[in-house]
């Protein structure tokens, strides 16, 4: 793949991951002011077992397919490519089936892991329970959904998966905000039963996704195996090769895929310790289990939803570059290679690290913008805290692709648990002593060791110099400090002259600031010449002529 088609796939990638992760940002506001923070807490005990059981049903299979494709597609082996892609639809059906099994009986013991049965204060038992089965029911079809999508990632068509990503994602949105508001404020029903059909729509958004998907592979799919139907590689006798088995398929393809479905296990599994400890561990530093689930609320939902912004274009380019990386590093072409990954980590932090700062200095604006004004005191300090952590992710899930890519997997398993390990230690010890906001410090100090590991096997194993890469992200941070400190100015300035009574205030403050914010970010990136050796030059066509660097 060319570096213009890194840069397309990516930019199609990010486009669509934005699109979608800012519906769901959009989608929270509302859906908070019918429901509120226990109605957020309750939401996330259906999801974050969800998320996880999600993973286990489909074993990191899909993101594989796409690595598998890529190299197959190389080698011009395309009767592979079509025989395991059949087999899998099978084999993502069956594990789908069981996921949703497995998940709906264990239900009540998940729910009873993360709630009083004997405390009447918050969220019950009975509502968890429904909430987790009502969500379970999306296992039946998501795995097949991932997998064509894994398809056409393999042969670098991002379309189909960036137009299914946006459509599920209206689907679901749709479906939650209108049938929300019909249970609890139309028909008089019950938090517990609202947001339990909230989660269902996990499922008919994946309908609708599963639908574009299949419309898709119609029209382009099977265009792409009629096109290299009985293609593959010739010895060197002109002869054919014997045809892989599909055990010998599935032993490579799970080879990639089983340390794939644990690194993108890594988000879940440390929301998953934070549903496990949260709770215990604020009771236990005195709150009451009301005040607990909302502050757990606003910091698994309403807060993460805000810090995943930032990680946009790293989850985009974790997705492009596994087929990328793995075409470089299969035809032996190291240049292109360090080419590709110095390029990689210039664009994420060209645009997280400014996001995420300018996000923790804007926390309470922006907080007191997107949500209630009366859950500032709440949502603001943990927010404030965990935006920096929006650097980590992007770094994490970018570096586990590109050791994917290098087949150096295990490398990104043993970072993981590292990690996880780290945060299941410091957890409750952190928000004994910290409060809230030390579930996400113990979530950076888990993230910082597993990056300190992969960046290393990075160096190792694709004798990639990072040299090049520091001194930008020297610049980039010095940059961004200037913008952080001219925001917090203009912030306070317009503070103390609105007064900050209405949620205008905070419409305006947040406005102007990150106005300002942007426009003083690029232009010292444009005057230095920063813009241009992360973007390439044709950002040069966007920037009128007196901002130009001379």
């Amino acid at each position: 793949m060319s570096d213009k088609q890194l840069i397309r796939g990516t930019a199609i990638m990010t486009a669509a991951i934005f699109a979608s992760k800012m519906l769901g940002i959009i989608y929270i506001f509302p859906f908070q002011a019918i429901v509120g923070l226990e109605g957020l807490a309750l939401y996330t005990y259906g999801y974050t077992p969800y998320t996880i059981f999600l993973s286990l049903s489909t074993l990191g299979i899909p993101i594989a397919i796409s690595k598998f494709v890529s190299k197959y597609n190389t080698l011009g082996d395309y009767d592979t490519i079509r025989r395991l892609f059949r087999s899998g639809l099978v084999v993502m059906t069956v594990t789908g089936i069981l996921a949703f099994s497995l998940l709906f009986m264990l239900a009540e013991p998940i729910a009873r892991q993360f709630l009083n049965p004997d405390d009447l204060d918050g969220n019950s038992i009975a509502d968890a329970v429904f909430t987790i089965r009502m969500v379970s029911v999306a296992l039946i079809i998501i795995p097949v959904m991932s997998s064509i999508r894994g398809y056409f990632q393999g042969f670098n068509m991002m379309g189909p998966t960036a137009i299914s990503q946006v459509v599920e994602q209206l689907i679901r949105i749709a479906f939650i905000l209108i049938l929300t508001w019909l249970i609890l404020d139309v028909w008089g029903g019950e938090l517990g039963t609202a947001v339990g059909f909230a989660t269902f729509g996990a499922f008919v958004g994946a309908v609708g996704s599963l639908g574009i998907l299949t419309y898709f592979f119609r029209k382009t799919g099977r265009y792409l195996n009629d096109v290299n139907i009985g293609k593959q590689p010739m010895n060197p006798d002109g002869t054919k090769p014997a045809q892989k088995s599909l055990p010998a398929i599935y032993k490579e393809l799970l080879a990639y895929a089983v340390p794939i479905s644990l690194v993108g296990l890594a988000i879940p599994l440390y929301q998953m310790i934070d549903l496990l400890t949260f709770n215990e561990a604020m009771m236990g530093g005195g709150y009451t289990q009301r005040e607990a689930e909302q502050y757990f609320g606003a910091y698994s939902q309403a807060v993460h939803k805000l810090v995943l912004i930032p990680v946009t274009i790293a989850t985009a380019m974790s997705l492009t570059i596994i087929p990328t990386v793995t075409a470089a590093f299969t035809t032996g072409d190291r240049t292109r290679l360090n080419g590709q990954i110095t390029q990689i980590y210039q664009i994420i932090f060209f645009f997280t690290v400014p996001a995420a700062i300018g996000l923790m200095v804007l926390a309470v604006p922006a907080y007191g913008t997107l949500y209630s004004i009366e859950d500032i005191q709440i949502g603001a300090p943990i927010l404030q805290f965990y935006a920096p952590v929006a650097i980590l992710f992007s770094v994490f899930a970018v570096t586990a692709a590109l050791l994917q890519g290098l087949n150096r997997q295990k490398v990104a398993v043993l970072a993981l648990l590292i990690g996880i390990l780290t945060k299941l230690i410091v957890n409750i010890p952190f928000i004994t002593w910290f409060g809230p906001v030390g579930a996400p410090l113990a979530t950076a100090a888990g993230y910082i060791l597993a990056i300190m590991v992969m960046v290393w096997a990075v160096e190792h194993f694709a004798g990639f110099a990072f040299a090049t890469v520091w001194k930008r992200l020297l610049l980039i941070t010095i940059f961004s400090a200037v913008m952080a400190a001219t925001v917090v100015v203009v912030r306070f300035s317009m503070a103390a002259m609105l007064g900050m009574d209405g949620k205008m205030d905070y419409v305006l403050v947040l406005t102007v600031s990150v106005v300002i914010g942007i426009v003083i970010y690029f232009a010292l990136t444009i005057r230095t010449g920063l813009a241009e050796m992360v973007l390439g030059s044709r950002i040069q066509r966007f920037i009128p002529a007196r901002f130009r660097r001379n």
